[in-house]
């Protein structure tokens, strides 16, 4: 099927998903919506951000007519997926569930962690997530402000970020975990620090990865999946905020893809 698939996030950090479609679904049109003129959701209540959510979804479908929505954003999934999937004409795929399904799998002592938003992680969403899938672990969960923000600033190393790392990650780390879902997508950009705060013996897992795999599979099991016929697949980008601060700081994230980067309204 031609039609696109459709995606949003906050701003920045659902572009990992992106980049992991693009890679894994190199045939497939896709349009992005970073809405970076309200970004973070982190700290913004839960319903404002299933607001925003509804709203971007139903642009999605009736403006670019996408065949299935990826909430590239752990904040609106938390908040919103529900409501999304009972709502929406098209399939919906989130960021929780496959990165909570990942993070059992791979653990070997059954201690397992999750760091994620205040948004996120005061949801509930992945003690939920986890729990569905029936494995026995032991979930510790930690917010981590400040993590997105150094993000959206481009800056992903130095001393600044090591410090907060090393503070926010206190009770995953001194819970033993042996596995680390970063419940975020902005947080694979901070995986060298976090991974080196965390030591040599704990898993990172990144969901932007693992719902790049559910999209493939869901679109494959539907019949929606693109038929290549020589055209190249179109990938646009959208952004509610500065659209030149958004192709800059994505098109260092996610690549070249981010040059053409235009404007998109809410209402």
């Amino acid at each position: 099927m031609d039609r696109p698939i459709g995606m949003f996030d906050s701003g920045f950090g659902g572009l990992t998903v992106a980049r992991a479609v693009i890679d894994l679904l190199p045939d497939e049109h896709l349009v992005y919506i970073g809405d970076t003129g309200r970004y973070p959701y982190g700290p913004r209540p839960q319903s404002e951000v299933r607001e925003f959510a509804h709203q971007i979804a139903w642009s999605l479908v009736k403006e670019h007519g996408v065949k299935a929505i990826v909430v590239a954003c752990n904040t609106a999934s938390a908040a919103a997926l529900d409501e999304l999937e009972a709502e929406m004409p098209v399939p919906v795929i989130d960021v929780v569930a496959p990165g909570a399904r990942a993070l059992v799998r791979a653990t070997r002592s059954g201690k397992v962690g999750v760091i994620g938003t205040v948004g996120t992680i005061g949801s509930g969403a992945y003690d939920r997530a986890v729990a569905a899938t029936g494995v026995d672990v032991q979930l510790t969960s930690a917010a981590c402000p400040g993590f997105v923000e150094f993000v959206e600033r481009g800056q992903t190393s130095g001393d600044d970020v090591h410090i907060l790392a090393e503070r926010l990650l206190a009770p995953v780390h001194d819970a033993g975990v042996d596995t680390l879902l970063l419940g975020c997508t902005h947080y694979p950009y901070l995986a060298e620090v976090i991974a080196d705060v965390m030591g040599p013996d704990v898993m990172l897992i990144n969901s932007a990865i693992e719902t790049a795999l559910v999209a493939r599979d869901q679109l494959s099991t539907t019949d929606l999946l693109r038929v290549a016929d020589g055209t190249p697949a179109e990938h646009r980008f959208l952004s509610s905020g500065d659209i030149s601060w958004f192709a800059d700081l994505g098109g260092r994230l996610l690549g070249p893809e981010l040059r053409d980067a235009a404007q998109w309204h809410h209402d």
